[in-house]
């Protein structure tokens, strides 16, 4: 076989990876494969890899494997998807101030919604109403890749809508871990990550450090990925949700080519990270994070109220808040809906953001550390809900893609 043909293999192996509907397989895959794991013989086993610790305690990185994956690696997707979303503000749909401005308010009526849902239905005890933050947070692994499953002829503006809410809500949820469920939040290194920051935005604005330091032969990643790396370290060491550093770090990609240039850095670096994305970063981040051990059957679960909250919270609060949040705020300001999608595309994507994973589980664990029966429920009540979310997402959307592939049929009979 010649290199030629193994590159070009390669090539096309990449080209199917940065398909979402390629990578929304192989992130269920994990997932249905760590449930499989965690709650089998072999569970045990599963438990002691997600617990084995290694790294450099000196630096305070002396990490579980769990969480190098949900802190450190889940990072590099959410740098891809802040980098979409910068290209998104600069060239696409959320140029438009009336369409960006929707997305976010959205967003915040479909945190409030749930919290309050959640808070009414445990306003009786003190212990189990300290969990009223687990249903805020929209998993946007998850949702973006069964969006991509059950959506494909759907307008991309309702991905672009999902994307903008999801990170939108996973700023916020970490802002209420800070603030509620954070204990020692540091300061010092938060000022440190702004410092790296600033740096790398305006690194970005010219030529990148090759050019600054007029050493053509260097290239920029040997700069840019130490300088990621401390950003990442800093916002770690804070105390804050680490993958907020891949967010900012994305938000910040320069997305228009300069003179010379055939791509942005922008459009180079999405090109180059999206299969690992989807290939590696997503499907084993499903493998550590959903392997949640469900005991004492459902019925225990549907007589906790913590459990209860949860799920009407996700399924029910996430729909209405952001549906109907984003329907009030139509009317009393200038914001829009895409003219491409309609209310009921709306309010299959609302739904869709009941899949509430991984922020949801982290804020279980914060919420009910010492309580471990109303624990196991609430972990339970995480994974029902967003079971039942996404059945619910998956009728609405479903015949809604089947609408649009047949208006697009109809409209290319060739």
């Amino acid at each position: 076989m010649t290199a030629h043909t193994t590159g070009g293999r390669l090539h096309a192996f990449a080209d199917l990876l940065r398909s979402d509907v390629v990578g929304g397989l192989l992130l269920i895959g994990g997932a249905l494969a760590a449930l499989a794991w965690a709650n089998s013989p072999l569970g045990p086993s599963y438990t002691a890899l997600r617990e084995f610790s290694f790294g450099p305690e000196a630096l305070g990185l002396h990490l579980s494997v769990e969480s190098w994956v949900a802190d450190g690696l889940l990072a590099v997707f959410f740098f891809v998807v802040g980098n979409e979303l910068k290209q998104e503000f600069v060239h696409g749909e959320l140029r438009n101030p009336r369409r960006a401005m929707l997305p976010i308010v959205a967003a915040v009526c479909g945190m409030a919604v749930p919290a309050l849902l959640y808070a009414a239905l445990n306003a009786s005890d003190p212990v189990r109403l300290g969990g009223w933050g687990i249903p805020m947070a929209t998993d946007i692994a998850f949702a973006v890749a069964i969006l991509a499953i059950v959506g494909r002829h759907l307008p991309s503006a309702l991905r672009t809508f999902l994307l903008t809410l999801a990170i939108v809500d996973d700023l916020g949820a970490i802002v209420v871990i800070a603030v509620f469920y954070t204990d020692d939040l540091s300061f010092a290194p938060l000022l440190g990550a702004a410092a790296l920051l600033a740096l790398f935005g305006y690194l970005q604005r010219g030529r990148g450090p090759a050019a600054l330091l007029n050493a053509s032969a260097l290239p920029n990643w040997v700069v840019y990925l130490p300088l990621a790396c401390a950003v990442w370290a800093l916002v770690h060491a804070s105390g804050v949700h680490a993958t907020i550093a891949g967010v900012a770090l994305g938000l910040l990609m320069r997305t228009v080519p300069l003179a010379g240039e055939a791509q942005s850095p922008s459009h180079r670096v999405e090109h180059l990270l999206s299969p690992w994305s989807s290939g590696l970063v997503l499907p084993v981040f499903a493998l550590m994070s959903a392997g949640v051990a469900i005991e004492g059957g459902l019925g225990t679960v549907f007589g906790d109220t913590a459990a209860l909250g949860i799920m009407a919270g996700l399924v029910l609060g996430k729909t209405v808040g952001i549906a109907g949040g984003s329907w009030v705020t139509t009317k009393l300001t200038s914001a829009e809906l895409n003219p491409s999608l309609s209310w009921i595309d709306l309010t299959g994507m609302a739904a869709l953001a009941g899949v509430g994973f991984t922020v949801s589980l982290l804020i279980t664990e914060l919420s009910f550390s010492g309580l471990p029966e109303v624990l196991a429920h609430a972990k339970a009540g995480v994974l029902l809900a967003s079971l039942i979310a996404t059945l619910l997402a998956a009728a609405v959307l479903s015949v809604r893609n089947a609408r649009y592939r047949s208006l697009r049929a109809a409209s290319d009979p060739g």
